[in-house]
């Protein structure tokens, strides 16, 4: 399995941004799909973003409109824009790939992770 590696994560204040990484090789030629989650102290992993190979996405409700994920085959990359945060994104933040078809934000499919990256919104 490939290894996963986040980085980015940091501590701001509410209405501020950050921008997540996730160094990650995956064969050109196979279908995935990648995606950020993340888990709050005392609550269940949830997922935040997915895309598939086709550059398509899928954002929980509680962010859309506020993050962005993006890949970049090229570089090996795949990237979490986190705009206008709010105390409530406060959690450890995780990116993970499957070689599934279709893709969801159900955190069990993935089987893949990384390590994590602390994120921290102050109000």
């Amino acid at each position: 399995q490939a290894e996963l590696v986040e980085s980015g994560g940091g501590s701001v204040q509410a209405g501020g941004s950050l921008r997540l990484s996730c160094a990650v090789y995956l064969d050109p030629g196979s279908t995935y799909c990648m995606g950020w989650f993340r888990q709050a102290p005392g609550k269940e992993r949830e997922g935040v973003a997915i895309i598939n190979t086709l550059d398509q996405t899928a954002y929980a409700d509680s962010v859309q409109g506020r993050f962005t994920i993006s890949k970049d085959n090229a570089k090996n990359t795949l990237y979490l824009q986190m705009n206008s945060l709010k105390p409530e994104d406060t959690a450890m933040y995780y990116c993970a790939t499957n070689l599934r078809v279709r893709c969801t934000l159900r955190s069990t499919e993935y089987v893949n992770w990384g390590q994590g990256t602390q994120v921290t919104v102050s109000s």
